[in-house]
């Protein structure tokens, strides 16, 4: 499904039977009550959880630990829910989840000394299944509180869902009570985890303790536009100018091999989310990853497209590489494209770029983060309707809920200016384009996607200008 579209989780049913089947298969009718009695209270929170009604899947807290050899080893010391229950694959599955992201909360690996400061910062990663799903990390590293040299903690939460804004909250609420115990965490996250994760626009109310304010009621909003969740905008165009932005654009859309530095994990994160959402309605298949951990820096020489953050320490390993693109992020840099194709700026057809440059200009340096959520989308999602936007004339049904066939040849043959045919013929060939097509072809005729709303919402709003402009 697209993002924003909010659609249950058949994936999920699908898992939940094969799992209680495979339980059946195993246990004779004579233990079959007592089994099922001790299991299905696990079943059923497996259901809820992977069918999006949880907020969070686990949140763990991970430190450096000294280890006999004298290194520093991020170990989890904390972990909430301990699920118990599980049979062993999914032991093994949840072993395999917990190792990788100490990996992503300390990428640096074991280069850590206790510290006297420490600034705190909040970022996010994504863990992706053999199967392809993904689950979102959000990770808060701070020093705890005391006197002298002691050693940063991360807070790390792993979840289904896709909203870091609403998450950073959750955050600043877990940092709050570990100021006066880990053990004031608990009550939080379970009030967090009983409550039902809101529609988008919608709020949920979460009522907590916390010593020296008592009692309270913690207000937690998603953004109406839940595809715009999980971004934050200002990093991007603080780090880059809009024509920098734009040849990343380009290259993102023809799909080819990223890398972006830095040297803070939330600019890494934050920028490489944001290029991502520039793409709507079509959706990075490939590989992503926002912080690339030290051991898995050998990633950089896959031959797929892919993008990736590294930071500054470990650029020298990233950068070796041919035919890919390496953006700077970092402060005081020398120049923005440290290594590129060279057409990054001729992909986008001239008029076309011209017309993002121009809608992108009523932003400034100080707009607010809702002034950008709606200024960045109305400049790139009209790149979109006008290139690709016609789509749907072109899938052709036997029936009315018979699956449709895509029309490729015609499609591109109905575009009127050479330019924006010679880009569309490219991008038609990318797997993001690809993936659309395949899922509109499904779509029965009768149902509209949120990308069809906005279709029609933009040319409700050309049509009404050209009644202004005639008048």
């Amino acid at each position: 499904f697209l993002p924003g579209e909010d659609q249950p989780d058949m994936g999920a049913m699908k898992r939940f039977s094969t799992l209680f089947s495979s339980f059946r298969g195993k246990i004779s009718k004579d233990s079959e009550k007592r089994y099922l009695s001790i299991d299905l209270s696990f079943l059923q929170t497996y259901l809820r959880y992977t069918s999006g009604q949880f907020f969070f899947e686990y949140l763990v807290v991970v430190r450096p630990k000294k280890t006999k050899d004298g290194i520093y080893e991020p170990q989890i010391i904390y972990q909430f829910p301990k699920k118990d229950g599980m049979v062993r694959f999914q032991k093994e599955e949840e072993e395999k989840t917990l190792k990788a992201l100490t990996l992503f909360c300390f990428p640096e690996g074991v280069n850590w000394a206790p510290l006297t400061e420490y600034p705190s910062e909040t970022f996010s990663f994504v863990l992706t299944d053999v199967d392809g799903t993904r689950k979102n990390g959000y990770c808060r590293r701070l020093l705890p509180d005391g006197k002298g040299a002691r050693l940063p903690e991360a807070y790390c939460i792993i979840s289904n869902l896709a909203c870091f804004g609403l998450f950073s909250q959750i955050f600043d609420e877990v940092e709050q009570r570990r100021k006066f115990s880990m053990a004031m965490i608990y009550p939080f996250m379970q009030s967090l985890r009983e409550s039902a994760f809101p529609a988008p626009g919608h709020t949920v109310n979460i009522k907590s303790f916390i010593p020296e304010r008592g009692t309270e009621i913690i207000s937690l909003t998603r953004p109406t536009d839940s595809w715009l969740e999980h971004v934050d905008f200002r990093t991007l165009f603080k780090c880059l100018s809009d024509e920098e932005v734009l040849q990343v654009f380009a290259a993102t859309v023809l799909e080819r091999r990223i890398i972006f530095i830095a040297d803070e994990l939330g600019t890494l994160s934050q920028v490489i989310h944001a290029v991502a959402v520039l793409l709507y309605p079509f959706i990075w298949q490939h590989t992503l990853i926002s912080i690339v951990p030290e051991i898995l820096i050998d990633v950089v020489m896959a031959p797929t497209p892919y993008l990736l953050g590294v930071q500054k320490s470990l650029a020298d390993q990233a950068t070796d590489q041919t035919e890919l693109l390496v953006v700077d992020l970092s402060e005081g840099r020398k120049e923005t494209f440290i290594k590129c194709m060279g057409d990054e700026d001729t992909i986008l057809p001239h008029k076309l770029k011209d017309e993002i440059k121009q809608a992108l200009s009523a932003k400034n340096e100080k707009s607010s983060l809702e002034e950008l959520n709606r200024v960045v989308p109305e400049a790139f999602l009209p790149f979109f309707i006008k290139t690709v936007g016609h789509f749907a004339k072109y899938i052709v049904r036997k029936g009315k809920d018979q699956r449709g066939e895509f029309q490729r040849t015609n499609f591109c043959k109905a575009i009127e200016s050479k330019s924006t045919r010679r880009f569309v013929k490219t991008f038609v060939q990318t797997q993001m384009f690809d993936l659309f097509i395949q899922e509109m072809e499904q779509r029965p005729a009768s149902q509209d996607g949120l990308f069809d709303k906005k279709i029609t919402e933009y040319q409700k709003r050309m049509r009404e200008k050209l009644v202004v402009n005639l008048v």
